[in-house]
């Protein structure tokens, strides 16, 4: 185990002015805290936190982030508190520790759940502080290195949490050193034969290639001494799980696989980075498709390098890579070789550091976590996170100019969120290099995107499908969420008017807050909600606003009595609709009634839907409640009501209130007897359409040799409209007989 002064000496290596009291503070503090402890290996429990700190000294890391890595899992596993290491360390240090402390006794259902949660936590502390990110990285390598000593129930579950998370963190902020090792760990777990084979034919390609490397290396350095270049060239070859995944996702076998080595050329500055590609090219063909420049565009990740690929030497296909010592720097460690602290001077124990200048790869973190951290449930937030760091990307322009990186794969739609959220949901269509496309259309490098926006767009819930970024799909699924908890929320706030007005109260919203409590909900739009789903019952909101309220409706069960009986429900429940013959049925539909419920359709403002049988208006309906689902309108003539006798909490008045502007056909079932002759569904088919009627189901029930019985869902404008229809049906030579189905 790493003794005190070995850790100091690490760090004084490239800090020499290291805080030695800080470190040593630290190191004792933690090395008590833990005590007897022990890890799975056997090995004392204080020897983890410090080789944490080793892995961050290798990536010169500055005393207050390697103390904070001593300090990492004392809040979480032994009797240390926030508040004593805010006392000893420091309220920023403490701050630290607490962010990558799991949460504990979580009261969830799901370990999927809990993973999300404590995510979440942890993301959030990122966003604030990347040291957060640069010792959970670590602390998340060293456990992989020592997996083997874990209970094999738990080896998977960690792999699998690596390489979802944590390997895609590490790449997305650049640090590709420790992205490949916690891959090949993880992979070495996960798929154990395939790890060994690949292993295996990796180690037999490169003793048979060796001799053809080092021939091309020097090849390489000869040309470059040529030209009078300065540079270093080196042979790399794919690590296990990159070459494996690319097999997967491409189909391809190890013998089609044309980059299994490469060589990364190291140079001084960018001019020598162009000059050495100039030099290559005008030597050895460019293999076309196979140039990218990114140092004029970096990746979001801060990576910079210049990559080609020619036909080399020995007439093989030759990967390279070209970069400056710098961007190597960067290209391995990400955004720990940034200098991203500064003295600020006047802080206790060391630990006055703070973020002097953001790089891309973590300015794209904070924003991605701000867009993630807005409401999602748990499972939602943990597949959006993913989604998010598993970005091969695309870059595309706004008609101004503005570069904006997207994953392969994204649509118009990902780039209108990418903009902005505002932008995504009034998105209606898109001009995609000057051409109007598709919203479906796969975006490509370079492509200029002009979204096309009106305000009256709702996003559908069907874009979720289609979207591959995390923002956009959390944006739709809000957008959805918060258009459908509007329908149910006027619904209810309909159904309580009604309930209060029934026991001579008056409706308020204010008089639901004193009982949030009670009704267990958290606001005023909960409860309308929950009331227009149907999840919470009228009845039961009466009683928590006032508790001496009894509901007088009454139940009948008896089938004898169910004429009468439905009189007397509709009555007690203060509908207004009568059976036929009485003198509220003479009223018409386009006379209002009070407290009745107005429908428009299943386009309207309310959650509504049809019964089987269809309505349509200048039927007499009736709306039953389905709990989660909203309102079924039935005929009120439907036996299907019959179900519902017994529970007159769900039968809601309800009315027709047609917008004459806005033609909308409705839905109704009948069932035409054709002869069965050749013509005769085209005969019927063209009496629908000349009728101005549609067609959107037809099924065949039974056919007889003379005749057969068809059952046709229709579309219709009104009652008038299907009697019109039904009689020219009947007038048919073809036809038999046709009439209405009702249930």
């Amino acid at each position: 185990m790493m003794r005190q002064y070995e850790l100091v000496e690490r760090v004084q290596r490239y800090k020499p002015d290291v805080n030695e009291a800080l470190l040593n503070k630290a190191y004792v503090y933690a090395m008590q805290k833990h005590g007897h402890q022990k890890r799975a290996s056997g090995d004392p429990y204080f020897s983890h936190p410090l080789e944490v700190a080793a892995i961050l000294t290798d990536m010169h890391m500055d005393e207050a982030t390697i103390a904070v890595a001593l300090l990492h899992d004392t809040i979480e596993d032994t009797s240390a508190t926030r508040a004593e290491i805010d006392e000893l360390f420091g309220p920023e240090m403490g701050k630290l520790v607490e962010g990558l402390t799991k949460l504990k006794k979580l009261d969830l259902v799901s370990k999927k759940a809990e993973q999300a949660e404590n995510l979440r936590k942890l993301l959030l502390a990122i966003s604030e502080d990347i040291r957060v990110l640069l010792v959970k990285l670590a602390d998340r390598l060293h456990n992989m290195r020592t997996l083997d000593h874990m209970p094999e129930s738990k080896r998977l579950r960690i792999a699998e949490e690596t390489m979802d998370i944590y390997a895609p963190l590490a790449g997305r902020m650049g640090m590709q050193g420790m992205r490949e090792e916690l891959e090949e760990i993880a992979f070495r777990y996960i798929n154990p034969e395939a790890y060994r084979a690949v292993t295996a034919r990796l180690a037999e390609i490169f003793e048979r290639n060796k001799d053809v490397l080092s021939e091309i290396e020097k090849a390489l350095s000869a040309l470059f001494e040529k030209h009078a270049i300065k540079a270093s060239v080196k042979s790399r070859q794919k690590k296990p799980w990159s070459v494996f995944r690319k097999m997967e996702t491409k189909a391809l076998s190890f013998e089609q696989l044309s980059d299994i080595f490469g060589f990364r050329v190291v140079v001084d500055n960018v001019d020598d980075c162009y000059r050495a590609l100039g030099a290559i090219h005008t030597t050895w063909s460019m293999v076309p498709g196979r140039f990218k420049d990114y140092i004029s565009t970096p990746k979001q990740n801060d990576y910079r390098s210049i990559h080609t690929t020619i036909v080399g030497p020995s007439r093989q296909r030759v990967e390279l890579q070209i970069r400056t010592k710098e961007m190597n720097k960067i290209a391995e460690y990400g955004v720990a070789a940034h200098s991203i602290y500064k003295d600020t001077g006047g802080k206790a124990n060391g630990a006055g550091h703070a973020i002097s200048k953001e790089t891309n790869a973590y300015s794209w973190l904070r924003r991605t976590i701000e867009q993630l951290a807005e409401g999602d449930n748990p499972e939602d937030f943990l597949e959006n996170t993913k989604l998010e760091l598993f970005q091969d990307q695309v870059f595309c322009f706004t008609p101004k100019g503005m570069l904006i990186a997207l994953p392969r794969g994204a649509t118009p739609i990902d780039f209108a969120y990418a903009v902005h959220t505002d932008v995504g949901d009034t998105c209606v269509g898109a001009k995609v290099n000057g051409r109007i496309m598709p919203l479906m259309t796969e975006l490509k490098n370079g492509d200029e995107v002009e979204i096309i926006r009106s305000k009256a767009q709702v996003p559908p819930a069907a874009w979720e499908s289609v979207v591959v970024t995390g923002k956009a799909r959390a944006a739709i699924r809000r957008a959805t969420k918060n258009a459908i908890r509007k329908q149910y929320s006027g619904l209810g706030a309909r159904i309580l008017e009604r309930a209060f007005e029934r026991a001579g109260k008056t409706y308020t919203k204010e008089s639901l807050k004193p009982v949030l409590h009670r009704l267990a909900r958290k606001d005023i739009e909960d409860v309308l909600t929950s009331v227009g789903r149907g999840e919470l019952a009228s009845s039961d909101v009466m009683k928590a606003v006032f508790p001496d309220y009894k509901d007088e409706r009454v139940t009948v069960t008896a089938p004898k009595q169910r004429e009468e009986g439905w009189s007397k429900i509709r009555n007690a429940a203060g509908m207004i609709f009568q059976m036929p013959g009485t003198r509220a049925a003479k009223k018409g539909k386009d006379q209002p009634r009070d407290g009745a419920v107005p429908i428009r359709g299943v386009r309207g403002d309310l959650p509504v839907r049809f019964a089987p049988e269809g309505a349509v208006p200048g039927d007499r309906i009736v709306g039953i409640v389905q709990p989660g689902t909203g309102i079924t309108i039935y005929p009120i003539q439907s036996p299907a009501l019959q179900a519902f006798d017994d529970q007159p909490e769900r039968w809601i008045d309800v009315r027709w209130d047609i917008d004459e502007r806005t033609k909308e056909r409705f839905p109704a079932r009948i069932s035409v007897t054709a002869i069965n002759a050749p013509g005769s569904l085209a005969d019927i088919a063209q009496v629908v359409a000349a009728n101005d009627a549609n067609i959107h189901t037809l099924s065949m029930v039974r056919t007889a040799p003379d005749f057969t019985e068809m059952l046709i869902d229709l579309e219709v404008w009104d009652l008038k409209h299907l009697n019109r229809l039904l009689s020219q049906l009947k007038d048919n030579s073809s036809v038999s007989d046709a009439r209405r189905v009702n249930g």
